[in-house]
This record gives C-alpha cells, structure tokens and sequence, in this order.
C-alpha cells in the first residue's frame, strides 16, 4: 500500500499541480510538444491519482499555453510493441482517473486529441473554448484508440458519431462537441478556468460523501441495480450530513413560511394604524 502522497513536496516535471482545501487542480506542461502525454507524464498523473484516493478532492485537469493535450507522444508510441501494448500504459492511468472518488473536471483549450482526448473522456464534466478540436486519428497512424475511445466514446456521443471519429478520423470543432453533449459549455479562453472553477464550486455545495456515493452508483453496472442504490441510500440515511442538511432545509422552509405570516400581519397591521390616524385627523 503507498504511503501518504503531500503533492506540495512532490517534485513535477510534466505537471503544474496546486493543491486546495477542496480540489486539485492539474495542468499538463509539456509545450514544446503541445503537452503529448509520455511516460513521465503517466508516472506523474499516477501520483496524483495516489494523493486524490487518499484524500478525496474534486480534480481540474487542464493544459498549458492554449492546448489540452495533442495526444500520446508520438516519439515514444512510434517503439512500443506488442508488450508495452499489453501494459495499457495510457488506459491504465485513464481508468484510475475515471475511477476517482471525486468528480474529475477536464477544461479543454485547443487541441485535444488521441490520449489527450481519451483523457478527456475519462473526465466526469468537460467544457471547453472555442478553438477546441476534439477526436481520435489513431487509426490514420495505423494503431487504435485504446485507451478508453474505442468503449466510452459511443456511451458519451452515441454510435454513429462515435464511428465517424473513430473510423474516419472526423475531428469536431467546439461548437460540434457541444451538438453532441461532448462537451458541456464554451467559454472564451481567458475564462475558461473560472468556468472550471465555478463548476468545483458548485460541486463542493454538495454533500462530500453523497457525492462520492452517488459517483459510484452512476459507474455501477446495470445489472447491480436496483440492490447498489438500496445500499447505497442505507449508508447515506445514517450519516450526520443527511441529519443536518434537512435540518437546515425545513428549518429554512419554516423560517420562510413565518416570514411570509408575520409580513401578512404587518401589513395589516399597518393598515389598521393608517386606517386609525386618517380616522382621527378627519375628527
């Protein structure tokens, strides 16, 4: 079992991380190759995803210098063989961030595409800018999307689009990653973040715990429902959180309704004292 990860002491050559109270946010660095994932960067993401399993925080994932990620460095995939294949090298690390137990926010900027689209898709939410270009051209590079497209791209987009990127190579633009749900938002460069951030925000209103359980409930298979939700919602009954948040929401809900009494009362109070006094001046 690895020990406690304190990202802050951890030394990143492919990443700017910064650690919150309530998220991480990641941005992959590697410009000089438009931030194409390699070995290293794999290491990297490995830790992360170490520190995030043992403390549970939402995860931004974003890229430098205006792109996401263009792909798996194409230097290093161009000397992998039939073994590096069976290592799952790229879908292994896509699979642990899928997994995680807070949500995963991916901000896409520019280029997107092949491992750094396959990233994407491992994200639970992904909004992007207008210069986004999202798809998978393996197949123009002889090899296949095999690090998460060729399975969740048809669950996220359906399958006839799912077969247009996948088997024609077609690479949607912004506004047609948007038509299809790929992507959820677009918002201009310099705001990008924000949106990133606001959406975190969002999240973080939310109960921690219900959060993570609701996450794992909605990956579960079909076949594990209805008896997952069942025990599921018996975990969450008897948390605290359950206890306080709808303490707070009828207490919010009888406030409410008393001031909307005593507003009344006032009202008519205040009818019956100008009623009173117009009454005495006409005396």
């Amino acid at each position: 079992m690895a020990g406690p990860v304190d990202l802050a002491a951890e030394k990143f050559h492919t990443l700017l991380v910064e650690e919150r109270t309530d998220r991480v946010v990641v941005l992959l660095n590697r410009p000089e190759v438009r931030n194409a994932i390699d070995q290293q960067m794999v290491d990297e993401l490995h830790v992360v995803c170490t520190a995030l399993e043992q403390n549970p925080k939402v995860l931004i994932i974003a890229g430098v210098e205006g792109v996401f990620a263009s792909g798996a460095d194409i230097a290093q995939l161009r000397e992998r063989r039939r073994d590096d294949a069976l290592q799952g090298i790229n879908s292994t690390i896509f699979v642990r961030i899928a997994k995680l137990p807070m949500p995963v926010i991916a901000a896409l900027d520019g280029y997107c595409l092949g491992g750094g689209a396959e990233l994407a898709y491992a994200a639970d939410f992904r909004i992007g800018t207008s210069t986004v270009r999202i798809g998978n051209p393996e197949t123009g590079l002889g090899i296949l999307a095999a690090a998460g497209a060729s399975w969740r791209l048809k669950e996220l987009v359906g399958e006839p689009v799912a077969k247009q990127i996948l088997l024609a190579g077609r690479v949607l633009t912004a506004e047609e990653a948007l038509a299809v749900n790929l992507i959820t938002g677009i918002h201009e460069a310099a705001e990008l973040m924000d949106a990133a951030h606001s959406l975190a925000d969002r999240i973080g209103r939310q109960d921690p715990l219900a959060v993570r359980i609701t996450k794992s409930v909605f990956h579960a298979p079909a076949e594990a429902h209805p008896v997952i939700d069942q025990l599921a919602q018996g975990i969450l009954f008897e948390s605290q959180a359950k206890f306080d948040r709808m303490q707070e929401f009828l207490d919010r809900k009888a406030g409410t309704k008393a001031g909307g009494k005593d507003g009344g009362n006032a009202a008519k109070n205040a009818g019956t004292t100008a009623g009173t006094e117009s009454g005495e001046q006409n005396r």
